[in-house]
């Protein structure tokens, strides 16, 4: 049965934060804000994975509420000081990313002296710490994250960035000068704020009568943006009316850290939003891309005459019709199999067609009789690892070569990156930035090579 929650223990109390004024401040800010904290968990920098965490005084029954935030307590456009300017011009602040006004609010409470969040903002005196990739320099990124999808999408970030800013966010400044300054709320700060709300923000779920609704947008949650993240996680946020509450999921011992989840992230995912990584093969979330593209030049290679190409380009422009492929699209593979179900089966399917099947299949416009779960079950089946030995052997070829050819993509191959986390001493010799990028590499090419692995009989 969960205790009652107490208020934030301070000073003394907290074991291994009598020096750390910011984490003082922000305590007796909690104290003032009727946040409450149970008394058998503190916050500290020493014994966490990262940064500032959450650890167990004592040990912690399933249930636990670990601690309470009120809501009026949470940061967002709604709570800033900026609220009936942001909600007088909420039409010309719409933009791709919807972060817009809770970027503005950030901006005008995180530099305002006065700032009621004062307390809770200062505990991050420089967003670079977070050490997104956005703040790599471009050759480090492509160097260390080259095949990932990493470099790919910081680009687009940073172009979505830039664009935002010039186009929506500068002609809103200027046209409130009592509240932002260019100068002072200059691009940097924003770009610096987008990896602040990538990394803390949380977005509370809709209702199951909403799910076809706009997500909600992001907002900050003091307290709980301190948890650290694993994808086997002991705690979870569990949101009410009147506030938000950090509930324990499971039995925690004495010394252990709290860990909540950011969600179901690949390790490519957590470096890109998050800056960190979870170490090599720990993470059950990891997954590994096949950009359509590169299924695209395997059936290629495949054809062996222009009759041949010419029936494959008819084949995917009916898949692209279908919405099964696209330019920049990928088929998701997890530690299991396929996470793209009903897009890789229909593209095997289509591409090893033979010209007589697919006349039938589009003079039936792509739609065949199914048994509804039935079939998605049989999908699922025949993609997973268990099931890919037994795939025909022209679909298991041509998915061996379009992972091959995603495998062609990294800078270093499997084996190098392997000596470099078996050899005594090697992980110890990199930089911080290489080992999460190793931790990354590692994590895809185990799960492509797998997937070679089971389908390398249909090559001979």
């Amino acid at each position: 049965m969960a205790t009652e929650a107490k208020r934030p223990k301070r000073e003394s109390e907290t074991p291994g934060s009598e020096h750390d004024e910011p984490l003082q401040n922000f305590l007796l800010w909690c104290e003032e804000e009727n946040l409450t904290l149970s008394n058998k968990v503190y916050l500290s920098k020493e014994g966490t994975v990262a940064e500032y965490g959450m650890l167990a005084k004592d040990d912690i029954e399933e249930g636990h509420v670990l601690f309470s935030i009120p809501r009026q307590t949470l940061l967002h456009q709604g709570t800033s000081k900026t609220q009936k300017v942001l909600e007088e011009g909420k039409e010309c602040l719409e933009s791709s990313s919807g972060w817009v006004p809770l970027l503005l609010a950030l901006m005008y409470e995180y530099t305002c002296p006065e700032s009621h969040w004062k307390p809770y903002l200062a505990l991050w005196t420089d967003f670079r710490k977070l050490d997104h990739p956005m703040f790599w320099s471009k050759e480090e990124r492509e160097r260390l994250l080259k095949g990932t999808g990493i470099p790919e999408a910081v680009d687009t970030d940073l172009s979505n960035i830039q664009n935002e800013y010039n186009e929506t966010v500068l002609p809103f400044m200027r046209s409130h000068p009592e509240l932002w300054d260019p100068e002072r709320h200059s691009v940097e700060l924003y770009k610096s704020l987008v990896a602040f709300v990538m990394a803390y923000s949380f977005q509370e779920p809709l209702e199951d009568d909403e799910e076809d609704e706009v997500p909600n947008p992001p907002m900050m949650v003091p307290m709980a943006d301190l948890l650290n993240h694993v994808s086997d996680h002991n705690a979870n946020l569990e949101y009410t009316p009147d506030c938000l509450k950090m509930v324990a999921m499971r039995q925690i011992k004495k010394g252990e850290e709290i860990f909540n989840t950011y969600g179901q992230m690949a390790n490519w995912q957590l470096l890109h939003m998050y800056g960190f990584a979870e170490p090599f093969s720990t993470n059950s979330n990891d997954t590994a891309d096949i950009q359509m593209s590169d299924m695209y030049k395997a059936a290629v290679q495949a054809t062996k005459s222009e009759a041949e190409q010419r029936l494959l380009v008819e084949k995917w422009s009916v898949l692209c019709e279908m919405e099964m492929v696209g330019e920049k699209g990928v088929f998701v593979f997890g530690k299991n199999g396929s996470l793209t179900d009903t897009e890789l089966y229909t593209t095997l399917k289509v591409l090893c067609m033979s010209k007589e099947d697919f006349k039938e299949f589009q003079e039936n416009e792509g739609w065949e009789e199914d048994d509804g779960d039935d079939e998605e079950s049989k999908m699922a089946q025949a993609l997973s690892f268990e099931g890919l030995p037994e795939m025909a052997p022209a679909w298991k070829r041509l998915l061996r070569a379009a992972a091959g050819f995603t495998i062609d993509q990294y800078s270093e191959d499997m084996e190098s990156d392997r000596r470099l986390l078996d050899e005594p001493g090697a992980l110890g010799k990199l930089g911080p930035r290489e080992s999460k990028a190793l931790h990354v590499r590692l994590g895809q090419k185990s799960i492509l090579h797998h997937l070679q692995q089971l389908t390398q009989q249909s090559t001979a």
